[in-house]
């Protein structure tokens, strides 16, 4: 089997670790970020990994497996195939029905289990997780790790009487890399201080121009839509929560020269026509050089998707430029809007929403790795290889007592930085639409300079 080192190298390939600057759970700017969850997703260095685990181990002490979850679980199954050594599931839940059980598997008390862990930081965790395993009647004295980050976590749990096996330590990470000419000496000096508990210092992070993120994307949508904006220098995308075919056609008339894209919600106009609607929608996209936005908010299987993208009354598929969709349905439910650049549902702006914590973060992945995707409504920072959509904007930062959070354009181009502010009532109710637009153009504009 090939050294330690070179499988290192082999994983590190499918981006388990990242270095820059990124913002930990516990608010502490971090240097690098660790994800060993892309690992599971190779069947080969998944069987190397339960392979070099063991190997630390003497394996004859154990009667079970049990791996953390969710990272874990797959490590620990492939050191269960391999050692033959019975598994066991913990869940980080009880379930509320049937047996209510925690731990799942078969198992007798006074067993010894090996805890599987992908990750030790602070070693917290598995302070938790550990006496859940003890309270079944099993006893629990090892512990394996994937990667310390070095954080306490080791001395922590050996304080606790715990014997930890560590396949890979931060420091050993940096090392190999450095080593093969993947980390520079920048890099692993800010790392080192930031192991020594020192405080680490970052370049203040720049947002990308227009210019610089129309010279990189691909899909024709997202050209079109930073071109408008630049031509036009605006950043502005108003919505159109209007009922009636006249009411849209005069809106769009009115904002349509300080805009970069028109949202629509097509289904609540009560007289629509497609000819009387669509067609001089259109005209008026032409005319004033701003792409449609139906915020269909597609969130069903792909083949239902497929069928309300294109056919019904509404056509969506042959004239709106981008179209909303959830992600909730998963990354082939996205295949079939070939006409329109999606933009992915990440989060809300309502308050209480369940776009938060797992969800936003695998959704963000869909979004990231689907080509027909070219950005995210979200109400926090996400990638920058993603175009930035950010509702509930509002000149005023109040809510609107009905859930709505709203953002100023300060706020969304400096701390979220967004590419474009979709702002609704602050427009379509106020008693001049064209001064209302004309406000919020220059206020997102100026944000988005300012924010360069």
């Amino acid at each position: 089997m090939e050294s330690k080192k070179q499988f290192f190298l082999e994983c590190y390939k499918l981006g388990i670790i990242k270095f820059g600057q990124f913002t930990l759970k516990s608010g502490i700017e971090s240097p690098f970020y660790v994800d060993l969850r892309p690992l599971a997703s190779d069947p080969k260095i998944l069987k190397k990994l339960g392979h070099y685990l063991l190997e630390m181990l003497s394996i004859e002490q154990f009667d079970l497996i049990c791996g953390v979850p969710y990272a874990a679980l797959p490590m620990a199954t492939a050191m269960s195939l391999e050692s033959e050594i019975p598994l066991i599931i913990k869940r980080k839940e009880a379930k509320a029905y049937g047996t209510k059980k925690l731990i799942e598997g078969i198992y007798a008390k006074g067993q010894n289990c090996l805890i599987v862990e992908d990750v030790i930081t602070s070693g917290t965790s598995l302070l938790e997780t550990i006496p859940e395993i003890e309270n079944e009647g099993l006893i629990a004295t090892d512990i394996v790790v994937v990667l310390d980050r070095e954080q306490g976590g080791r001395q922590l749990l050996e304080g606790k009487g715990y014997r930890v096996h560590t396949l890979f330590t931060i420091s050993e990470a940096v090392a190999i890399l450095k080593e093969a000419g993947m980390l520079g000496e920048v890099e692993v000096l800010r790392i080192k201080d930031f192991l020594a508990g020192k405080e680490v210092k970052f370049e203040a992070k720049k947002r990308k121009s227009y210019e610089a993120k129309l010279a990189k994307t691909e899909h024709p949508s997202a050209k079109k839509l930073l071109e408008a904006a630049i031509e036009k220098k605006t950043n502005l995308i108003a919505s159109a929560d209007v009922i009636t075919t006249k009411e849209l056609l005069e809106l769009a008339d009115q904002v349509g020269p300080h805009i970069a894209a028109l949202k629509t919600h097509i289904d609540i106009i009560n007289d629509f026509d497609f000819d009387k609607t669509i067609l001089p929608l259109r005209d008026l996209a032409g005319k004033h050089n701003f792409l449609l936005m139906e915020d269909r908010k597609f969130a069903d299987i792909g083949s239902t998707q497929e069928l309300q993208y294109s056919y019904g009354v509404y056509k969506i598929s042959s004239w709106a430029d981008l179209i909303t969709t959830q992600v909730i349905g998963g990354y082939h439910s996205l295949d079939f809007f070939l006409n329109s650049g999606v933009i992915a549902i990440l989060s809300m702006s309502s308050q209480g929403t369940l776009t938060e914590g797992g969800y936003f973060e695998e959704a963000t992945k869909v979004a990231l790795d689907h080509p027909s995707v070219i950005g995210g409504v979200s109400q926090k920072p996400i990638s920058e290889d993603l175009l930035l959509f950010t509702p509930g904007v509002n000149l005023a930062d109040s809510g609107d007592g009905k859930g709505q959070q709203y953002n100023t354009p300060e706020h969304a181009f400096k701390n979220l930085h967004s590419d474009f502010i979709i702002v609704g009532r602050g427009i379509y109710k106020s008693d001049n639409a064209e001064q209302a637009a004309l406000r919020y153009k220059v206020a997102g504009w100026e944000a988005y300079l300012q924010s360069l």
